[in-house]
């Protein structure tokens, strides 16, 4: 005999539809069980996704520093995880509220959830399905992992206090408007019908056009240009290692994004995945095109760019698309590695040719290829969708947003800059770049006295002991160790 296959009789609890709407806080957890009103799947496969994202932004640190020269690659490694400090601060302090505040303008929150005030079990503005709280603990997470790619641009000649200072300034005045703007329902991106679905804008975009602003205020490294700073990344074990730190934590970064487990979420993998692995195969043959070797650095330099290029469209696209994804997404990015000489720029680990310009190829890509019913694989998104569904408006939106975004926070991060590096005029502390002797000598002696390598240590040890003073000692670290007469630059192309 058949088992009966009505609803009523199948054996789990449903659950309460949410009555509270006039707590904040959503109920009193004295009274009431607050659970009843979330599934205990969507909320595990959440807390889940915020820890893959909290892995990627170690991968980020493993990742920038194999690409920069030994002497400076703890340094890089250090601002990763401070980041991850500095922004859960930030965000629990006003982040939180200023970008999803269920009291939003069209363009930043207000400050009801200060200090996560009333942050508890109401519905959260992202998705009806999970709470506020859980919402917000996975969106911190991407606050940080947006300011660690940041911040990558002070490689090799950035000091660290101002970096740190610069880190929260610009999450509130940078990161959380366009988040706000794009991802909260009040938000005049989101109003306009704008589809990014993880961060196309917020976070890679963002970012990138950040580490180019960074970039220009600095300066170029000492030596740029010469023969004295071509180097092979020193580590290329460090960078596989922050790849696959990445590749795995966005399976939290983009499925997540669902903000339940459900199909989309399932879908969103699938994409991810796939574009990751077309876009490393596609920048390696684009390399070996001139080269003659199958690049590892270039290989991971692929996947991410794939990554990247897929954020904005993975829950908008079917599978099929993802392929597009990466060989636009590889090409795209390969070629923009070599804007930063038209640009005259010393963006030494190609942040924003990866993450600036990938962002835009996903977003303009999602403008083709997001499809109305696989939004609506998660029960009740509807969109219009892009050139698949003939919604031929689409594309201008997603082109108002990219454009939108990167010229706000390049602008911004210029006057962040420029305010904290005027005032290191008058007190040196707040000065952005290090001096010539500092660079010299390494930002991970100078700012942080530890190295990734305990050889190094050895290194200086010996040095004293032949009779040289300290400081000599530390000037002859580079050594021939450090030097290459190959000419490359941090991500393994060749220099024009």
């Amino acid at each position: 005999m058949a088992e009966s296959t009505d609803p009523t009789t199948l054996p789990y609890v449903p659950l309460e539809p949410y009555n509270n709407g006039s707590i904040p806080t959503g109920g009193d957890s004295l009274l009431y069980d607050l659970n009843v009103f979330y599934d205990s799947g969507d909320i595990a496969w959440m807390l889940t996704s915020t820890a893959l994202v909290l892995l990627m932004i170690p991968g980020v640190g493993f990742f920038y520093s194999g690409l920069a020269r030994r002497k400076s690659a703890l340094s890089l490694l250090w601002l990763s995880v401070m980041a991850t400090a500095v922004i859960s601060f930030q965000w629990f302090f006003w982040g939180y509220s200023l970008t999803f505040s269920h009291k939003a303008g069209k363009f930043i929150g207000a400050l009801d959830n200060f200090g996560l005030r009333n942050t508890l079990a109401q519905p959260s503005v992202g998705s009806p399905r999970i709470p506020d709280l859980l919402f917000a603990v996975y969106q911190g997470m991407f606050a940080a992992i947006t300011v660690a790619l940041a911040v990558g641009a002070v490689a090799e000649r950035g000091r660290m206090l101002p970096c740190i200072i610069y880190m929260f300034v610009w999450s509130t005045v940078v990161y959380d408007p366009i988040a706000c703007w794009t991802w909260n329902p009040q938000g005049w991106v989101f109003k306009k019908g704008g589809l990014d679905f993880a961060g196309g804008t917020p976070v890679h975009i963002s970012s990138g056009c950040a580490a180019l602003a960074y970039s220009y205020m600095l300066g170029k490294r000492r030596g740029h240009g010469t023969q004295e700073l071509n180097y092979r990344p020193h580590n290329v074990t460090h960078i596989v290692i922050g790849t696959v730190f990445l590749w795995v934590g966005w399976f939290g970064f983009n499925a997540g994004s669902a903000l339940s487990a459900n199909l989309r979420a399932v879908m969103a993998a699938v994409v991810t995945n796939l574009a990751a692995c077309v876009g490393g195969i596609t920048w390696c043959l684009v390399d070996y095109r001139l080269e003659r070797k199958w690049s590892t650095v270039g290989f991971c330099s692929g996947v991410i760019a794939g990554l990247v290029a897929i954020t904005p469209g993975s829950g908008y696209v079917p599978a099929w698309a993802a392929v597009v994804y990466g060989v636009f997404g590889g090409i795209a990015c390969n070629y923009a590695t070599k804007l930063k000489y038209f640009l005259r720029c010393d963006d030494a680990l190609d942040i924003f040719a990866v993450h600036a310009v990938g962002g835009f190829v996903g977003n303009i890509c999602t403008g083709f290829f997001a499809a109305n019913y696989i939004a609506h694989l998660d029960g009740f998104t509807v969109i219009e969708g892009g050139w698949l569904n003939h919604h031929w408006e689409q594309l201008g939106i997603q082109l108002a947003d990219s454009l939108t975004g990167g010229a706000y926070s390049f602008l911004g991060t210029c006057l962040i800059l420029g305010c904290l590096d005027g005032l290191g005029k008058f007190m040196p502390i707040f000065k952005l770049r290090a001096t010539e002797e500092e660079e010299i000598l390494g930002i991970d002696d100078v700012e942080i006295g530890e190295f990734a390598y305990d050889y190094v240590e050895l290194t200086r040890e010996v040095r004293i002991g032949d009779g040289d003073d300290e400081m000599s000692g530390r000037h002859d670290m580079e050594g021939p160790h450090e030097k290459n007469h190959d000419s490359v630059d941090s991500s393994g192309h060749f220099m024009a």
